[in-house]
């Protein structure tokens, strides 16, 4: 059963007269911010949709006040759950944010599987509601409004065909010897080739470092690709051995052959498309097949080109940040496949309108959003200063235009964007996401936004009022 918020007494005010005395200040401040009950209501209208009747039923479960400021509080340190149990398990004023008290600590997989029910639009809708705490105390009025991209790496090693291959042959053959075991049968029906396949696949590492072993890199592929195409066969086999056995198997057995039968039936289209990616490759020169599959894990994983020197190509997603003044994030966006950044300029300020129900009056970006059309587009909805570079050679009067004294002004405020990039990148972990999924990279980057823009609220409000 679902509960909105812990009843019983704080343990500080059991134990600890002036326990405010330990309290960080833009910790207690955000502790404020989080008594917002619109957004407890969304974390909590979440969890009542787990299960059809956990409004009304079941054992009382872990408080929905009590699962937002934990995951706040991991997304504050960039810790993980096993971390996150471990530091609020053993301080007090952890226990008081969270308001655990002296109850026990959910251990990291409660958390985690908890975690799991906010999705895309849970969070989309829990970030506008800290947005909208952010108006209420004064911080942002929307006058501004800047944009910037970023790639958030999903949580995969660097793809090479060869490995993608060792990974499928790994996977496909760990869930068939799970289902044979669960079948009773001998654990010699499913043949392993994990051996061969390492074999075959540090060869291949070895001779691909230089052209003159090409010819025999060719023939360990040729020999890991007929490797893989008799797992394959093996998994088809398997499927259709589950599916009879299915039939006169107990409710826990079938419970396990339904899952693996599941887990083959995902996984072999990725590894068909893994052996196809590499013949095309291989032997027809083609290294631009559509829709590459760079991770069976994460097969939603993108090559991203930003044309930075130091990681010319990145794996992950593409993530729009846009701000308004004092580092408030009002909206973000994992982009299912890449998009241009000139397109992403529009549907921002539509977005900025609708939040704060007026045009910006200085809208900047950098040159990969500038165009003639966007800067009409900006004008056309009311923004009396728009700041965006102009790309290639410029004319006199375009150059007469930038050197004006707002328009620099804006240049420099436009490049606070990239600094709050690189702080969710090292503050908050946007740098490489740990969760799994697109809705796991949405949920990543939106806790990550939702954490930093409490700080940042915090912080001023703190300001503000010792000022």
């Amino acid at each position: 059963m679902v509960r909105r918020r812990k009843q019983d007494r704080s343990l500080f005010e059991v134990l600890l007269p002036d326990s405010d005395k330990l309290w960080p200040a833009w910790l207690k401040r955000i502790d404020t911010l989080l008594e917002d009950e619109a957004v407890i209501d969304t974390v909590a209208a979440a969890l009542e949709q787990r299960w059809p009747k956990s409004r009304t039923r079941g054992r009382e479960g872990t408080p929905a006040e009590v699962v937002l400021r934990m995951l706040i509080l991991k997304h504050l340190h960039d810790w993980s759950f096993d971390e996150l149990e471990q530091e609020v398990r053993a301080n007090l004023v952890y226990r008081a944010f969270t308001r655990i008290g002296v109850d026990a600590v959910p251990d990291a997989k409660t958390i985690l599987k908890i975690a799991k029910a906010l999705g895309p639009e849970v969070i989309t809708d829990l970030h506008q509601r800290v947005v909208d705490v952010a108006k209420r105390a004064g911080v942002t009025h929307g006058h501004r409004f800047r944009i910037d991209t970023t790639v958030v790496e999903t949580n995969v090693h660097y793809p090479t065909d060869s490995t993608l291959l060792q990974d499928g042959v790994r996977v496909l053959t760990r869930t068939m010897q799970r289902a044979n075991h669960a079948m009773g049968l001998p654990a010699c029906r499913v043949r392993n080739r994990g051996r061969s396949v390492n074999r075959l696949g540090l060869a291949i590492s070895l001779q691909a470092r230089t052209p003159k072993t090409r010819d025999a890199m060719i023939r360990s592929y040729r020999r890991l690709m007929a490797t893989t195409r008799a797992v394959l066969r093996d998994a088809a086999t398997m499927v259709r051995r589950t599916g009879q056995h299915l039939r006169t198997a107990t409710e826990t057995t079938a419970s396990a052959l339904q899952q693996a039968q599941q887990q083959i039936r995902q996984m072999r289209p990725l590894v068909e498309r893994v052996l196809a990616q590499t013949r095309a490759r291989l032997f027809g020169g083609d290294t631009h097949v559509p829709d590459k599959v760079l991770s069976v894990f994460e097969p939603h994983t993108e090559a991203i080109r930003k044309g930075k020197i130091a990681k010319p190509t990145e794996f992950g997603k593409l993530v729009t940040i846009q701000e308004a003044e004092h580092q408030i994030v009002t909206a973000f966006d994992v982009h299912p496949a890449r998009p241009a950044d000139i397109h992403l300029w529009t549907p921002a300020l539509d977005r900025h309108q609708q939040i704060f129900h007026h045009a910006p009056d200085l809208a900047t970006a950098d040159k990969g959003f500038s165009s003639a059309a966007n800067e009409r587009a900006a004008s056309d909805r009311g923004v009396r200063r728009v700041v965006l570079p102009a790309r290639g050679r410029k004319s006199a009067a375009r150059r007469t235009h930038e050197r004006q004294r707002w328009f620099r002004r804006g240049q420099r405020w436009r490049t606070g964007c990239e600094g709050r990039i690189s702080v969710l990148k090292r503050r908050h972990g946007l740098r490489r996401c740990r969760y799994r999924g697109h809705d796991g990279m949405h949920r990543w980057v939106g806790l990550g936004v939702i954490a930093d823009n409490l700080i940042n609220v915090a912080t001023y409000v703190d300001q503000r009022a010792t000022a």
